[in-house]
């Protein structure tokens, strides 16, 4: 008889990332130097070089434990937003701090609430506990529908999973609606604010600054903020992210976290890019220049990309988009099929240097021009 997993592990999806570089040239056949990874939304730009250097000066450092309390970082983001040091928590990347957070407050039979599409780690920390997804569908627009969320609230209820602006769709909620949202919510529910992509708001086209979130947590103890290095940082492979909640939830959270969740090399990189904003405006705007090279430049195919307030694209084409996921991988360019998020017809992909952006737009041409003729000999 077989060891048999408990039943909410059962239930479980495997979590589906993206392709590895490796995987595509083995596959594929081509070298490394040649694939561009446009699947994951890393950053494309790098990282500080402060974070090189501080890496370097600290390396005798790497035999030792990390500290257990992350008191530099924690000191550093104290001091930035104004908030007392023990109201953070600190994890290998959100998806870390989001398992937590279903460990910590979701029980058998619990529901959560979940803008469909968005991203999907929040489905498997709530299911590993027991809990019900509550999927509400984007709108017509494929913004989050605050008010069918507030209207999918019971008295089971437990946790509001909310990526402001959301993954895959990179539709942002206004600082009046999201205020308006979290008014609304009960007392008991849990709202999780996922803002790992609050950088890249664009503010213009949103029609003024968004908010500053972080103040809302000194008037609702019910909301957890969550940020991440990952992306406009550019230290997704360090995987450090943090949260910033009232100190009730940060001690749940803690008493479901390993002892030690983050390395040195992560802490001593994460302090070291706070210490450079300017290669991080740098990053933001090139992201900026290049979303709007995206929109005047898919014109030419006739597709219609979401307005977009993070570092990618989500893009109608009207075609199999598995197929042109392996049209690209073909020719050694990763993205992502919208199928993943339930839209057949759409692509993600990433934003990446002007140069790689070019060669998307060109491939684009390329497997279009192909597909045309080879309809064209069959018509024939």
């Amino acid at each position: 008889m077989a060891v048999s997993e408990k039943k909410s592990v059962a239930a479980l999806k495997l979590y589906r990332p993206a392709k590895t570089q490796e995987s595509v040239c083995r596959e594929y056949g081509i070298e490394p130097d040649k694939v561009i990874k446009l699947a994951g939304n890393e950053s494309r730009f790098g990282c500080s070089p402060k974070v090189i250097e501080a890496l370097e000066r600290r390396k005798n450092e790497f035999s030792f434990y990390p500290d257990f309390n992350v008191n530099g970082l924690r000191t550093t983001l104290s001091e930035r937003f104004n908030v007392p040091g023990e109201k953070f928590i600190f994890g290998s990347g959100s998806f870390e701090i989001l398992s937590l957070i279903g460990s910590a407050f979701i029980d058998e039979g619990d529901e959560a609430i979940y803008a469909d599409p968005s991203f999907g780690w929040y489905i498997n920390s709530t299911v590993l506990n027991g809990g019900k997804v509550v999927k509400v569908p984007v709108d017509k627009n494929f913004s989050v529908d605050a008010d069918a969320m507030l209207n999918a609230i019971t008295d089971k209820t437990k946790v509001i999973w909310l990526c402001n602006p959301n993954n895959p769709t990179g539709t942002v909620l206004s600082g009046e609606k999201l205020t308006d949202f979290i008014s609304k919510v009960r007392s008991d529910i849990l709202i999780v604010l996922d803002e790992a992509y609050i950088d890249f708001i664009d503010e213009e086209a949103n029609g003024g600054p968004y908010i500053d979130t972080v103040r809302l947590i000194d008037k609702y103890d019910n909301l957890i903020i969550l940020r991440t290095f990952s992306k406009s940082y550019g230290l997704a492979s360090f995987r450090i992210g943090y949260g910033i909640a009232d100190t009730s939830i940060i001690a749940g959270l803690t008493k479901v976290k390993l002892p030690i969740n983050t390395t040195f090399a992560a802490q001593a990189a994460a302090e070291a890019a706070l210490d450079d904003e300017a290669f991080k405006e740098d990053v933001l705007r090139k992201i900026h220049n290049e979303r709007k090279y995206y929109y005047e430049a898919l014109e030419e195919f006739g597709f219609k990309a979401v307005r977009t307030n993070g570092n990618f694209i989500f893009l109608h084409t009207g075609l199999d988009g598995g197929w042109l996921e392996e049209e690209f991988l073909k020719k050694g360019i990763m993205i992502r099929n919208g199928a993943e998020f339930g839209f057949p017809d759409f692509l993600r992909i990433s934003i990446g240097t002007h140069e790689e952006n070019v060669k998307v737009i060109d491939t684009f041409r390329t497997i279009l021009n192909d597909k045309n003729l080879k309809e064209g000999e069959k018509v024939g």
